[in-house]
């Protein structure tokens, strides 16, 4: 069977929340997802079918001070965005989420995060929810924005760290045709980020191993790219991903944008939907 495999980037997986409800749509329902960051995150509401749910989240609420701002910093969630808001306050009163049809939803979802004592690669599949979103908000602590996450009694960062793009995941795991969704456009180069260097210094005498890793990131996220891009050549994966002129910043403040993205992605996956049903075949 496939697999779905789903890169992160903060706010700009509305793009595969796009793609995830065309998905939806057209009954096409993958056994196996993993991902990282927001991008596994905002998978949950494809397996609990829920369409729309993502883009009317964020559209209503991304210049709402609870969800995120400094502000958040300075209280008991410490991190740029209020996690108590969005993973408590939010799926359980607000925008209610569907956990019934979640946990019938026989698809496994593999949650990537960054063990921040060893700086190696961790996978989780939590369907039960026991720790409510605990996974999800390990998988989104980006290192500085984030403080780390305790979960199962180890502290985690956001798994991009280690593997922005989970591809070779799915296939060891015995999935050999992919649909992956990426989150920058064709051709896009990563580079070594001023930003990473300065949190890097930050982090370098409590987390070392976090700290080598946010310095080398770059070279790891060109690999991976260039590795999907060869799967896709040999009829291996279809791959999905934004054109340079829809797309937006991780911290995208421009909600009309966001529609935008979020509408590419759908009509995107509509057109080659009968690639991606043929991954069933």
């Amino acid at each position: 069977m496939p697999g779905l495999v789903l890169e992160g980037g903060t706010f700009r997986p509305i793009f595969s929340c796009g793609v995830m409800d065309a998905l939806l749509e057209n009954d096409v329902h993958f056994p196996y997802l993993v991902g990282v960051s927001a991008g596994i995150s905002d998978s949950v509401s494809y397996v609990s079918k829920q369409k729309g749910r993502n883009l009317d989240m964020l559209v209503e609420y991304r210049h709402d001070k609870r969800y995120i701002g400094i502000r958040n910093l300075f209280t008991e969630d410490r991190s740029l965005f209020g996690r108590k808001f969005i993973y408590e306050t939010l799926p359980n009163e607000i925008n209610l989420f569907d956990f019934e049809t979640f946990r019938a939803n026989p698809a496994e979802i593999w949650v990537g995060v960054t063990n921040a004592e060893t700086g190696e690669m961790e996978y989780y599949c939590d369907k039960e929810g026991k720790e409510g979103f605990l996974l999800l908000e390990a998988t989104c602590a980006l290192p500085i924005a984030f403080p780390p996450i305790i979960y199962n009694g180890k502290q985690y960062y956001d798994g991009g760290l280690v593997d922005s793009i989970p591809a070779k995941k799915a296939i060891e795991d015995g999935h050999e045709k992919l649909l992956i969704v990426l989150t920058r456009p064709e051709g896009y180069v990563k580079e070594e980020s001023k930003a990473y260097k300065i949190a890097a210094a930050l982090l370098k005498r409590k987390y070392p191993k976090v700290a080598e890793l946010l310095l080398t990131r770059h070279t790891r996220y060109n690999k991976e790219v260039e590795f999907c891009n060869q799967l896709e050549k040999e009829g291996k994966a279809v791959i999905l991903r934004p054109s340079e002129d829809v797309q937006i910043s991780s911290l995208e403040g421009d909600v009309e944008k966001i529609k935008k993205i979020y509408w590419y992605g759908y009509d995107l996956a509509n057109k080659n939907m009968d690639r991606i049903k043929a991954l069933f075949d």
